[in-house]
């Protein structure tokens, strides 16, 4: 009668959830690509990458998408997979929600972040970004394209299990900052930047497992959603996993529910566009902090998941083991900021201070290479100044010499010659047989002639004072001649 009873409960829940599905589907277009990466040829395989697609495929596909699912892909077929689902994007239309789940291997060299086929086998970390596919190319293939949002979900930050790349290589992978590309877009990772993630010891990663519990929950927005996620993770492994993530989203996104696929048009009729998150600083969190127990100021902290938070937790909380906890969290999150800043600027200068201030970390290894590499494309320390001008032309700026006053000549006397004696027998024009307007002409040419050699004489030759120093701030095309 239970076994019954369960299965009549099983099939209402189901029922809801495609009815929400399918209201989901006819105010928004859902597309989602789904990828399983357990198959690896040259190190032992993942068992848990295929099982999490399998499950995402399905919950995916309850929720209204149009799921493209795929299993062991080379780096073709990844670049290919990528490939269509664009094009399937692109033929959808503006209002799209576009969704890619990535589980498997991923890896971080020298900052950038690489999503690992399995027909990989590096001999060292330079054979990476020729054999694996950069996570920027597939951001920025799907972010080029006009849609209504970007979701980028990874389960990739396992241990490196390549014995051809050493440790040097830095742990997980690098922070990517949404905000700093095309609005729309969010991205989670399975683990913090600089962490490494757990497979699992069930059918499951503990990352998929939350998210296939949370996502089901009925409207619940998807920040709030992976804000739970992060919560479940971190309680599943006992503080050793804590997912991430980066949002510039500019409308509300829900799994299931029946504000579940609502347009940014139908959000705004309602009342209810996405409110902007308010940044938090150290003291607000320490007044909200203050008296509650350890365990519950914990959980909150971990939710939010900014350096604020953790920071005001640390000064107020010295109990074992939560304290251990977050002081590792903000240890490791001050390393990856710092180290997302060095990548950024990438200089020189901008590596040295990471490694003044780092000089330990498993990334320190990398700082030292990529200040070497960027050494030699430096321009010196007034590169910066010309850069912050703008652009004036194509060429370089012509490095003006200061102009060298002359000494002046003491002016000559003029001789005045006596007129000439008047000729007693004029020779007239026409004797000479030379026209009246040929005079002129000539007249004109001399006086010409006369005016040019006394512009060149000025400036240094050539046509009226052509060596004078140009206007500030404009440079000619070419090598700023005027």
């Amino acid at each position: 009668m239970s076994s019954i009873s369960s299965l009549r409960k099983s099939s209402i829940i189901a029922a809801v959830l495609l009815l929400a599905a399918v209201s989901a589907a006819q105010a928004e277009k859902r597309l989602a690509l789904v990828i399983g990466q357990s198959a690896y040829r040259s190190v032992v395989a993942l068992p848990n990458p295929s099982n999490d697609a399998r499950k995402m495929t399905e919950m995916l596909g309850n929720a209204g998408f149009d799921v493209t699912a795929t299993a062991d892909l080379t780096q073709n077929q990844l670049r290919e997979a990528v490939g269509d689902f664009a094009a399937k994007i692109a033929t959808a239309g503006p209002d799209t929600v576009a969704l890619m789940f990535y589980a498997g291997h991923g890896l971080q060299i020298d900052g950038e972040n690489y999503l690992v086929p399995v027909d990989v086998d590096p001999k060292r970390e330079t054979d990476i970004p020729l054999q694996a596919v950069r996570l920027n190319d597939v951001m920025n293939t799907l972010g080029a394209l006009p849609t209504r949002m970007r979701i980028i979900m990874l389960d990739a930050c396992r241990n490196n299990p390549f014995p051809g790349i050493g440790s040097g290589a830095g742990h997980g992978l690098a922070i990517v900052d949404t905000k700093a590309g095309a609005a729309g877009s969010f991205i989670s990772y399975s683990t913090s930047p600089g962490a490494v993630a757990e497979d699992g010891s069930g059918d499951n990663s503990p990352y998929t497992t939350a998210l296939l519990s949370v996502a089901r929950e009925p409207n619940v927005p998807i920040e709030e959603a992976f804000k739970r996620v992060r919560v479940a993770v971190n309680d599943a492994t006992e503080g050793r996993q804590i997912p991430w993530e980066s949002s510039s989203l500019t409308t509300d996104f829900r799994f299931f529910g029946d504000q579940a696929g609502k347009t940014g048009a139908d959000q705004a009729k309602a009342g209810a566009p996405k409110q902007p998150s308010v940044k938090r600083s150290v003291e607000d969190w320490r007044k909200d902090l203050k008296g509650k127990d350890p365990r519950v100021a914990y959980q909150l902290v971990v939710a939010e998941d900014s350096v604020p938070a953790y920071e005001a937790f640390v000064a107020l909380f010295a109990q074992p083991p939560y304290n251990v906890r977050v002081r590792s969290l903000l240890e490791r999150r001050y390393v990856m900021q710092a180290w997302a800043t060095a990548v950024a600027t990438n200089t020189a200068a901008a590596y040295q201070t990471f490694l003044a201030t780092y000089p330990t970390s498993d990334l320190a290894a990398t700082a030292r290479r990529l200040q070497v590499r960027v050494a030699n494309r430096e321009f010196g320390p007034s590169a910066a100044a010309l850069a912050a001008l703008g652009p004036t032309c194509p060429c370089p700026t012509p490095q003006l010499q200061p102009v060298k006053k002359r000494a002046e000549e003491p002016v000559k006397k003029r001789t005045v010659q006596a007129p000439p004696k008047e000729r007693k027998q004029p020779v007239t024009q026409r004797e000479q047989g030379i026209p009246p307007e040929a005079v002129g002409a000539a007249i004109g040419i001399g006086i010409g002639i006369a005016g040019g050699l006394a512009g060149g004489s000025r400036g240094g030759g050539g046509g009226g004072g052509g060596s004078q120093p140009a206007p500030s701030g404009h440079h000619h095309p070419e090598g700023g001649r005027w």
